[in-house]
């Protein structure tokens, strides 16, 4: 990245920075009521979720220095919301709890607030509102405490999901690795094959979500024979790599075909989707054929992994 390409990124966050604090009103009102300050609102809301809540723990949390906590609390506590006291196990603790007081005036912050960002929400459609939800967390991921623990999910596609299987394949597999468009045609082939035969009890496909946004999918469908069936369409977006959902993938694909009188499954892939390959090889798959070939663009080897049951 360069200078110039790092300057456009700069003013479009900035520019973003601007949008959001008018969308939420701080420039011009507060978080919720213009009686208390955005600090202010953050210490009523800590102490709303853990009362009481050591003075340390709370700079942290805020990522307050010493001096401004001391001025901030005694503000609030000059105004009769909080109080201060001495930890009964360590004295050299201080602690901080919200008065009756202080504890009514979180609940009308907390209500106008909520209130406030319904009536943001409403002006969009369902599937809008998702969409927000969607890059909000996204931002949250990047630029905050990353969670250590996703929830995974595999299902059934819903109406919409093929239609995102396809496009995920032509898009990263077009920057990653410089596929061209007949790839995508390729998946998108191998999807309405799929739909047309969707009724089929030995085929399945799952979609892959962490924390409810699609990351990933596999499917399981015929293969050569009545006997082997054959792994098809896994895909794991970048967001999603280092949290085991490619390996889940691939084991829930291979259970279905064991459980459903395969007595083996075989794939395609090509040499330079290593990831993919180590996952494969760790489920037991054995490479059996290689051939050439440039059908999407760049030179690449086909290979032929079979799997015994």
């Amino acid at each position: 990245m360069n200078n110039a390409q790092l300057a456009d990124r700069v003013a479009a966050v900035r520019a973003f920075n601007r949008l959001y604090t008018g969308v939420i009103g701080v420039l011009d009102e507060g978080p919720a009521d213009a009686e208390y300050s955005l600090p202010e609102a953050r210490v009523l809301f800590e102490l709303a979720h853990q009362d009481p809540l050591p003075v340390t723990d709370l700079r942290k949390r805020l990522d307050l220095d010493a001096g401004y906590a001391s001025r901030l609390l005694a503000r609030l506590e000059s105004r009769g919301l909080i109080e201060r006291e001495r930890s009964g196990e360590d004295a050299r603790r201080q602690l901080v709890r919200p008065t009756a007081a202080g504890r009514d005036a979180f609940a009308v912050l907390n209500h106008r607030s909520t209130e406030q960002i319904g009536g943001l929400l409403r002006r969009f459609a369902d599937e809008d509102q998702q969409r927000l939800l969607t890059a909000m967390r996204t931002i949250g991921d990047l630029v905050g405490d990353r969670r250590r623990d996703p929830v995974l999910v595999l299902r059934p596609p819903r109406p919409g999901d093929l239609g995102w299987v396809v496009e995920r394949h032509g898009a990263l597999y077009g920057r990653e690795y410089g596929f061209d468009d007949r790839f995508e045609g390729l998946v998108a082939r191998i999807v309405a094959d799929f739909t047309e035969t969707r009724d089929d009890p030995r085929q399945a496909f799952w979609i892959a979500e962490l924390d409810g946004e699609r990351v990933g999918s596999i499917a399981c469908t015929r293969g050569p024979d009545a006997d082997t069936a054959k792994l098809r369409l896994l895909l794991l977006e970048p967001s999603a790599r280092g949290h085991g959902v490619g390996k889940r993938l691939v084991t829930e694909c291979v259970e279905f075909a064991r459980a459903h009188g395969y007595r083996g499954m075989e794939l395609s892939t090509v040499s330079i989707l290593t990831a993919a390959r180590s996952i494969y090889r760790a489920a037991g798959f054995e490479l059996v054929g290689e051939e050439d070939f440039d059908d999407w663009g760049p030179k690449l080897t086909d290979e032929t992994w079979r799997l015994q049951f």
